[in-house]
């Protein structure tokens, strides 16, 4: 690999994350890296004295058994998150219990909360509408999408075979295949991590929701749907968390005020907690600190909406290993 194509790989690198994130590409270049890194993982356990023919076959089969895996994942979440029960149910009751809140809170206060629940949700359709091309790049809702996705997995899973293809490659094919080893290196770390952080977020949640409250004789209505959404907001470094437990206290705060105020102190607990497990886990990973990876978040919502915020600690670890690659950090 020559110094052209070295600096030629970066240029092209530096342009791809605006390109991904303005086509709204970012769900595809999840999921074909999502399917990339376990694949490569998995085939790594393939026997290395099969002949060439059974190897072949052992990894595409890896690669299949990974993409419908995490497909069938992926829809199963969205299923459940639209199902009767599911966001829509989740709505309604924070919508209830701003409504009960409007009737006992100062008049200074209670005037910006929504009148009721068709206005939460006539202000929801709103926000959608005039948002909807930074919610669709987070790979939630339409046909394109979902094609996008698709696409992606097929990618992720040919790159992969390819890496152990052993093919001769030219100086700029090699360049690249360095920056995606990189890519894929960087998202591994952070992805895994984030959901380590996520299921320990999950766990402690659960255990509060499901176990700590019933035995007081308190019931939260949506738990499942409320220890769902947990994990999956969890993905995100720091402001997941936030999320979630917003919404816990707020349906906390519909059972009665002192049930709102401990379930916010569990939850300020919970997240003081991920703050030590972000600096443990995926800073000890990416070699980045909470605040590093919060930043890099704000900045690059700033500039390309959600899917900025989304990409961002992939990005920025991306960054810093590549920095570090060239001894520059």
């Amino acid at each position: 690999m020559n110094k052209e194509s070295g600096i030629t790989s970066y240029l092209l690198a530096l342009f791809t994350v605006p390109l991904v994130l303005h086509f709204h590409l970012l769900a595809a270049v999840i999921a074909g890296l999502a399917v990339h890194v376990l694949t490569v993982k998995l085939a790594r356990r393939v026997p290395a004295h099969w002949n060439r023919m059974a190897h072949e076959v052992a990894l595409g089969m890896i690669a299949i058994i990974v993409a419908a895996g995490l497909f069938g994942a992926g829809f199963g979440v969205w299923s459940l998150f639209h199902g009767l029960h599911g966001v829509a149910a989740l709505l309604t009751a924070v919508a209830e219990t701003l409504d009960h809140l409007k009737r006992t809170l100062p008049a200074h206060l209670a005037a910006s909360l929504p009148d009721s629940v068709d206005e939460l949700q006539s202000r929801v359709a709103d926000f959608i509408r005039e948002n909807g091309h930074n919610l669709s790049a987070v790979g939630m809702e339409g046909a394109m999408t979902f094609a996008h996705v698709l696409l992606g997995m097929v990618v992720g899973g040919m790159t992969a075979l390819h890496s152990f293809s052993g093919a001769e490659q030219g100086p700029l094919a090699a360049a690249l295949h360095c920056r995606l080893q990189v890519l894929a290196d960087s998202f591994e770390k952070v992805v895994f991590a984030q959901v380590k952080i996520s299921c320990l977020n999950t766990i402690l949640t659960a255990t509060y929701l499901a176990i700590i409250l019933p035995l007081f004789d308190i019931h939260l209505p949506m738990v499942s749907v409320l220890i769902l959404f947990t994990f999956v907001t969890g993905m995100l470094p720091v402001v997941g968390n936030l999320v979630s437990n917003t919404i816990i206290v707020v349906i906390s705060l519909g059972i009665s005020p002192g049930v709102g105020g401990v379930s916010a102190l569990f939850l300020v607990l919970v997240h003081k907690l991920e703050y030590f497990t972000n600096a443990r886990i995926v800073g000890g990973e990416v070699h980045a600190r909470a605040w590093e990876l919060l930043c890099a978040m704000l900045v690059m919502e700033a500039i390309f909406g959600i899917s900025g915020m989304v990409a961002a600690p992939i990005v920025y670890a991306w960054l810093k290993a590549e920095l570090k690659a060239l001894k520059l950090v």
